[in-house]
């Protein structure tokens, strides 16, 4: 049997460090809310959260895959487009210094680099780590609902981008109807496969060094320079049939 792994999609990785980043909305927005007001809410949250930390569990449903794969690990993010996503399972990580965006994948001895400006460029939800990204401005809102969600009730939010890309045609954001946190988020891409993340263990404003955001190369392995973001690696691999 083929062992499987779960690899990184950068628009999808940057698409959930957004949701991350909104994930406590304050609590006093009030019973009857819109989905405008909801996106203005989390605006003004994301605006004044420089940094965060949180523990996620996340769930990539392919859709010509038998079963889903599934990954854990903790992300950090710090505002001026650093982020750090240490996985647990599968051994990987996908870090940014602001500048420059590595993603290690340390069974296959690889490293992707990449210009992080010209990411941003691209119009990827890696904007929203430069501070460009405006959910008004950038997103259309084509559902809200209400939902329970591991017994928690929450709002749904389904938008699609102004300008869609074939990492991100659908994101779906979970809300607490209490918190308002952002207990789940949903990154649908072009071809319907769905990235699932949710996030617990919530921390803000720890103020983690900016040393934090560097990464080092390993001795020995493979780099692979690109002018934009990584390329799009396989996120898992289906076991062979016996």
């Amino acid at each position: 049997m083929m062992e499987e792994r779960m690899k990184v999609n950068v628009g999808v990785l940057s698409a959930m460090v957004f949701a991350t980043v909104v994930s406590l909305v304050p609590g006093n927005v009030g019973a009857e809310i819109s989905a405008q007001t909801l996106l203005v809410e989390i605006q003004k949250r994301y605006d004044s959260t420089n940094d965060f930390e949180a523990n996620f569990v996340q769930e990539y449903v392919g859709k010509v895959m038998k079963r889903p794969q599934k990954g854990e690990g903790k992300v950090y993010f710090k505002k001026k487009g650093m982020m750090r996503w240490d996985y647990k399972s599968p051994n990987q990580k996908l870090i940014s210094n602001g500048q420059t965006l590595w993603f290690y994948q340390p069974e296959e001895n690889q490293v992707f680099v990449s210009d992080i400006s010209k990411v941003v460029k691209e119009k990827t939800p890696l904007a929203f780590l430069a501070g460009e990204g405006d959910l008004s401005r950038d997103f259309t809102v084509i559902g809200f609902s209400e939902a329970n969600l591991s017994q928690e009730e929450s709002y749904v939010v389904e938008l699609s981008p102004k300008e869609p890309a074939p990492t991100l045609a659908k994101l779906v954001l979970t809300v607490d109807k209490k918190t308002f946190s952002v207990n789940q988020a949903d990154v649908i891409d072009g071809l319907g496969n769905v990235t699932r993340t949710r996030f617990r263990d919530i921390k803000t404003n720890v103020a983690p060094s900016d040393a934090f955001f560097n990464f080092t190369i390993p001795r020995g392995a493979e780099v692979l320079r690109t002018q934009t973001a990584p390329p799009s690696p396989a996120r898992g691999k289906e076991p062979e049939p016996k």
